[in-house]
């Protein structure tokens, strides 16, 4: 079982960052994939940000060049900086780790972009 902790949510202006945390806890041996998903009302989820353990990176057209995904291995964590944040940023992040062909899921974070 692995337990994923969010943190770093919230509500800002346009043009502004976040920084959005994930800490993989439990049996977090053998987890090869942790990446960021959103949800907005309406739309489907869809990831934003995924890194593996060997260090391959990928990153949603809409947010390359303004989010960057890094990790901390020591920590079992992995993070979202997010900047440049536009109002279509928008939506219900959630955490995710990949373990022996299974996804578990964060409970999910609302970031809110306001004009």
């Amino acid at each position: 079982q692995v337990q994923l902790v969010e943190s770093g949510g919230g509500l800002v202006q346009a043009g502004g960052s976040l920084r959005l945390s994930c800490a993989a806890t439990g049996n977090i041996f053998s987890i090869n994939f942790m990446g960021w998903y959103r949800q907005a009302p309406g739309k489907e989820r869809e990831l934003v940000a995924s890194t593996t353990i060997g260090g391959r990176t990928n990153y949603a057209d809409p947010v390359k060049g303004r989010f960057t995904i890094s990790r901390d291995n020591a920590k079992n964590t992995v993070y979202l900086q997010m900047n440049s944040l536009k109002l279509e940023d928008t939506a219900a992040y959630y955490c995710a780790a990949q373990q022996y062909g299974l996804t578990y899921w964060g409970q999910g974070t609302q970031v809110t972009v306001s004009s």
